[in-house]
Formats: structure tokens, C-alpha cells, sequence
């Protein structure tokens, strides 16, 4: 059973069946539902979790409390967000009254996420073994079930597939009782959607299998229960008749309505036979369609990553001195670089490095580049941290010489370093030059958008640098609230 669907068709199941019905949302808690940052977000669910423990609304608090636990733990701050789920257990103690079981369950499965993402599996079923004494204690269905769900989430997310396909049949067989076809098809027409907007067609063609096979059974479990349900009309009618067997007249019109049914269901069954021919022909053709463009996308891949080899020898003959030349071929050696780190699996190599004196290193290549009176400013500890200094010199040289070109006489270039907890780091690259137009953020990482004039840049360095950096299990963003220039943050994760 693939993985995705079966975590898919889960999460559809609880979000009809475990949910108790909303209740009505202060005005700190909508504002942290639409909060544009996570740090805002954060601000927002706290004040709400305040707001409802004066109010007496602990169950609302315990909701709010364990999302901004969430978000620390998405910002890295993880050590804050044990902090905070360790309170609201404290408050549970206190306030929590007969339903103290079932809020000590959610602040649990907060801890759960957060041991399954640090990619800890004997922490993580601490957590499940606690969880399921306190569903136990709640004596509350909806978080029994709950319990079953973030099971099969953690066996799919440690490899446990066997255990996980287990708990998803029993979750599937509550599904199939219900008769929700229509939801089921949803979910497989979306995760099919979802794989086309992604390119990923690996993806598209597994989701469509899988979507065929249950499809026909389906259909076979919906026509099973219309015959039924026609035979059990029948045997209800002629019930009906012996019961009126004085009356000739009422025993014919009933055997006239019995025929006519009879004719409805055959009627019913051949076309349904037609579709379901129809359907299997489109599927073999949709079948061979996503073949083929898998294999178109194996062959351009493997272009793309030899494209560079095949041009350096006639680019070799030509003079590297004329501009032209020049652009092509730092465009070859940047397609070969790009194509590399996309296809390279192995880990990076990281070595120690005295940060303050590495940052001022790197500032001073771009000295002589400068506009007269820009101030360059370097704010940098003196310590040391494991990186790799070839990808981190790389982006961080690439971003200086970019705010050089761009930021005018009389203005400021700062390379900054921020520790932003114990595992999480930053290189923080600023200016005070003309800025990045808003509409073209979300594009300057992404290689090859639009046709360019080579002479005067090829559009990858970013998109390499941004490569560089998911190497190193970090990130590279544009950061959107500085609003003087342009400032990007580089995230390493130790």
C-alpha cells in the first residue's frame, strides 16, 4: 500500500470523525490563524492561551498552547517549546477536571511531533505508550481513534509499513462500513492533482494505480449494494403481494411495477458496464502517456546533466577573451555545477572554522568592488562551528558581489552571523541597495525561467547557491519583512 495515500485517506478519516465541533474563537486566536510569520503566529496563539486560562476556558488554552509550541518547534527553538508544553501540563494538573486525560493526550502528541521530526523513533514510542494510557483514561472514542491514526503515522514515518498498513485497514474498514466512496475519491483525485502541480510523475503514475485498483472495487462494493437493495425491493414487494392475494387487479399492477424495475436494473447494469469498459481504456491510455513522459523526463535530465561535457571542447577552441565566449562558457560550468548538486547523494564534508575572522575573510574579497563611500560592517562572534566552508564561502561570496553591484555610493553592506539556538544557525547577508520587486522573490532561486542575454549573467547563481545550502540541510530565503534594501538569510542547521 503506498505510504502517502494510506496517511492521506487518514487524515481525511479524523478530519470528519475525530474533531469535536469548533467552538466559538476569540479574537486572538483568529488573529493567530492569520498571521503572515511564524514569530507573529507564535506572539498571537501565547496571548490567546493566556486570554482563555483567565477566562476559565482550559480546554481552548490547551489547543492554543500546543500550536505555539508548534510553531517554536518549526522555528528551531525546541528547547521553548518543551518549556511550554511542560506549563500547560502543570496547568492541566490544576484546572483540567474530568477532562484532564484527554488535554494531557494533546500536549503528548505535541511532544510525538516533535521526537518524530528529530528523527527519533525510541523517544517517539515513549510518547505513543504514554498517549495510549491517557486515551485510555479519557474513555473518550474520538481520542482513541486519534490514538490509532498517529500510530500508523509514526510505523509509516520510521519504515514500520507492515505495522502502519495494519492500523490503515482497520481505519479503511470503519471508511468502507460508512459507505463514504465519494470522500475516498476525493482524496485520490487530489493527491493525483497535487503530483501534476509538482512535476513529480513517479508520483502521478503510483496515485493513479492505486486509484484504478480501488476504483473497480468500489464500483463492484456500490453495484453489490444496488442489487441488494433492488432484491430486497423485490422480496419486499412480493411480501406485499401475498399479503393482497385477494386482490387481482393490485397483483398484476405490482408485477407490471416489478418488471419495469427488473428492465431499470438491467438497463442499469449494461450501462454501467459500458463505463466501466470506457474507464479501463482511458486508464491503459493515460497509462502509456505518463510512460512517456517519464521517460522524456529521464532523457532531458540526463542532457541537461551532460550538456556542459558536450560543449567544453568546441567552447575550448574559441577565444575566452571575447564576452560572448566568456558567457557561454561560465553558462556551461554553471549548468554542470547546478546538475551536479542536484543529482549528488552523499552527504557534505564539514569542518571547524573561527567564524568572526572566516566572515571578515569574506568581506574582504569584495573591498575593491565597491561603490566609493559603501561601508561594509561585519558582526560576528568570536567562536568556532562545523560547516562546510566551500558551500558556505560560495553563497556568501556570491551575495556580496550581488549587494556590490547593487547598492549605491554612500551605502551599507553588513554580513552578519546570528545563533539562533543550539542546533540552529545564521548568515545574514544585508544591504541598502534598489531591493528585489516582491512579485520576483519567489523566482530568483529558480533556474531558467526566462530566455537572458548570457553577457549579462545566466540567472543560475542563486539558484546554485540555494542548492549549496539544502545540501547542508539548511535553507536560503529572501527575508521579507527588511524593507531598505535587500537582505538574505542563509539557515544552517547543525
Amino acid at each position: 500500500m503506498n505510504k502517502k495515500v494510506s496517511i492521506l485517506l487518514l487524515s481525511l478519516f479524523f478530519c470528519v470523525s475525530v474533531g469535536a465541533q469548533e467552538a466559538q474563537k476569540s479574537e486572538l486566536q483568529k488573529s493567530a490563524e492569520s498571521a503572515q510569520t511564524i514569530p507573529a503566529a507564535r506572539h498571537a496563539y501565547i496571548r490567546a492561551y493566556e486570554d482563555y486560562l483567565g477566562k476559565g476556558q482550559v480546554e481552548q488554552a490547551v489547543e492554543c498552547g500546543a500550536k505555539a509550541a508548534s510553531l517554536y518547534s518549526k522555528d528551531g527553538l525546541h528547547k521553548e517549546a518543551f518549556e511550554l508544553l511542560r506549563s500547560i501540563d502543570q496547568t492541566i494538573n490544576s484546572k483540567g477536571g474530568n477532562k484532564a486525560a484527554a488535554l494531557h493526550y494533546m500536549v503528548t502528541k505535541e511532544r510525538l511531533q516533535m521526537y518524530m521530526k528529530f528523527r527519533k523513533p525510541d523517544s517517539a514510542k515513549e510518547q505513543l505508550n504514554v498517549m495510549e494510557s491517557q486515551a485510555n483514561a479519557s474513555g473518550d472514542e474520538k481520542v482513541k481513534n486519534d490514538l490509532l491514526y498517529q500510530k500508523a503515522i509514526y510505523f509509516y514515518s520510521f519504515g514500520l509499513n507492515a505495522q502502519g498498513d495494519a492500523v490503515f485497514k482497520e481505519m479503511a474498514a470503519k471508511l468502507t462500513a460508512s459507505k463514504e466512496y465519494d470522500k475516498v475519491d476525493e482524496v485520490y483525485k487530489q493527491l493525483i492533482a497535487n503530483g501534476r502541480r509538482s512535476n513529480n510523475a513517479n508520483m502521478v503514475a503510483q496515485s493513479y494505480s492505486n486509484y484504478v485498483a480501488w476504483k473497480d472495487s468500489a464500483n463492484a462494493l456500490k453495484h453489490a449494494d444496488e442489487i441488494a437493495a433492488l432484491k430486497k425491493q423485490i422480496a419486499d414487494n412480493e411480501a406485499s403481494i401475498e399479503e393482497k392475494d385477494s386482490s387481482l387487479t393490485t397483483r398484476g399492477a405490482i408485477i407490471v411495477g416489478l418488471l419495469i424495475l427488473a428492465g431499470a436494473l438491467a438497463a442499469a447494469l449494461v450501462v454501467g458496464a459500458i463505463i466501466l469498459l470506457r474507464f479501463i481504456l482511458l486508464t491503459r491510455k493515460q497509462k502509456k502517456a505518463i510512460q512517456l513522459s517519464n521517460d522524456n523526463n529521464a532523457l532531458k535530465a540526463k542532457f541537461i546533466s551532460n550538456i556542459s561535457a558536450q560543449l567544453d571542447p568546441t567552447l575550448q577552441k574559441l577565444d575566452s577573451k571575447t564576452p560572448e565566449v566568456k558567457a557561454l562558457m561560465d553558462f556551461s560550468q554553471h549548468i554542470q555545477t547546478l546538475s551536479d548538486l542536484e543529482n549528488s547523494t552523499g552527504e557534505v564534508e564539514m569542518e571547524e572554522a573561527q567564524i568572526q575572522q572566516f566572515c571578515e575573510n569574506i568581506m574582504d574579497q569584495i573591498r575593491d568592488k565597491v561603490k566609493p563611500d559603501v561601508t561594509l560592517k561585519v558582526n560576528a562572534p568570536k567562536m568556532s562551528l562545523e560547516m562546510n566552508k566551500e558551500y558556505v564561502s560560495h553563497i556568501l561570496l556570491h551575495l556580496l558581489n550581488n549587494a556590490a553591484i547593487y547598492t549605491p555610493e554612500g551605502g551599507t553592506i553588513w554580513l552578519d552571523y546570528k545563533k539562533r539556538s543550539a542546533h540552529t544557525h545564521q548568515f545574514i547577508v544585508s544591504d541598502t541597495g534598489c531591493g528585489i520587486p516582491e512579485e520576483k522573490r519567489e523566482d530568483v532561486f529558480k533556474p531558467f525561467l526566462e530566455i537572458r542575454d548570457l553577457t549579462k549573467g545566466d540567472g543560475l547563481g542563486l539558484p546554485i547557491c540555494k542548492q549549496m545550502a539544502l545540501k547542508m540541510n539548511g535553507d536560503l530565503d529572501i527575508d521579507p519583512e527588511f524593507t531598505k534594501g535587500t537582505r538574505f538569510v542563509l539557515d544552517l542547521h547543525s
